[in-house]
């Protein structure tokens, strides 16, 4: 198992087909990624994550991760299995381009993969196989491939969130200050940074976490500018909507409203101020969640307005209408959301 303090292993330039060993296996919050470009005359390429190398018997294939370009294209996801096709889960939005470079980020999670591509979430691939049996990385067909990084969880967390607060805005944090937070995905029970619940009359949750929704935390000190907040979940199967508040504790006053409606594919901002809702925000240029997709929400509050990356991406900016930010001290999560972790620094 790779330690979260190895470093990223990276494979330049590799020849198709590529067949390699995946070093330590995969682990729950690894990321691969995957820089390449797709000639003229594709017809269609493949990445697969196998269990060996065997061509005769050919060897399981968990993960199929499939574009194909004819007519309007797809992808297709499959998983072999003695050396039978399992049902496939076919994708219609295309987002590769022939004679166009790509970035591929696959997330490794416990219960599937979850795909990016382009910094645009692409789909979700429930494991058929256990993550223990895959050891091997196989690249074929009419692609070209720059690198290959595999990217342990713990340098995954804060290369993302010291990349966003450097593309938000000039304040370059240093990895060494980010505080660690990959425990939930690898399983073990998260412990709070900077946040202390306070809605303890939710109890526990069936699964023993302490991450309930509705979830009101108390952030341990006043919101202030180069304050962030982080927050880990997963968005329900069927949803509809959730909700992530910062208020203040002395009035109903909310100053941030994020509101993602996932029917219609709006990403509501507002502030409720002298007890009634402002203006709303929508502009996004991707609506950035999906039904069963995990996520990692940072707000990242500047002096004149709050910063929101999710996964990575830089998705929205709202200028404060709240002015009292030291007055800003509670965080509160409702909806359809599984809320996995929160941390604020």
């Amino acid at each position: 198992m790779m330690s979260s303090d190895e470093p990223q292993k990276t494979i330049n330039n590799p020849i198709i087909p590529y067949v390699g060993t995946i070093l330590g296996g995969l682990v729950p919050g690894q990321l691969v990624v995957i820089h390449g470009s797709v000639p003229d005359d594709a017809d269609r390429f493949q990445v697969d994550f196998q269990c060996g190398s065997s061509i005769k018997p050919r060897a399981d294939v968990a993960f199929h991760f499939n574009p194909r370009f004819k007519r309007s294209g797809c992808v297709v996801c499959n998983t072999l299995e003695k050396e039978k096709w399992g049902w496939e889960e076919i994708t219609y939005e295309m987002p590769f381009q022939k004679g166009k470079s790509f970035e591929i980020i696959i997330m490794v999670l416990k219960d599937k993969f979850q795909v990016t591509v382009n910094e645009k979430h692409l789909l979700l691939y429930n494991h058929r196989i256990s993550l223990e049996r895959i050891d091997t990385l196989g690249i074929y067909g009419k692609v070209r491939i720059k690198s290959i990084d595999f990217i342990s969880n713990d340098l995954k967390q804060k290369m993302v969130i010291s990349r966003e607060i450097q593309k938000m805005d000039d304040h370059l944090v240093p990895p060494s200050l980010l505080p660690s937070f990959h425990s939930s995905l690898q399983g073990a029970q998260p412990s709070s940074v900077g946040i202390t619940k306070i809605n303890t009359e939710n109890g526990e949750t069936p699964d023993g976490s302490r991450f309930g929704v509705p979830y009101v935390g108390r952030l341990d000190s006043a919101l202030r500018p180069g304050h962030t907040v982080a927050i880990k979940g997963e968005v329900n199967k069927n949803p509809n909507s959730f909700s992530v508040n910062l208020k203040s504790s002395d009035s109903t006053d909310i100053a941030l409203h994020l509101n993602p409606r996932m029917k219609t594919k709006v990403f509501v901002r507002n502030s409720y101020l002298h007890d009634s809702w402002g203006e709303e925000e929508k502009e996004v240029a991707n609506f950035p969640f999906s039904p069963g997709m995990y996520f990692e929400l940072i707000i990242f509050c500047d002096v004149h307005q709050f910063k929101v990356a999710i996964n990575g991406v830089h998705t929205l900016e709202y200028k404060h209408r709240f002015k009292q930010l030291e007055k800003i001290n509670l965080l509160e999560v409702t909806g359809d959301v599984q809320l996995l972790d929160v941390r604020s620094w």
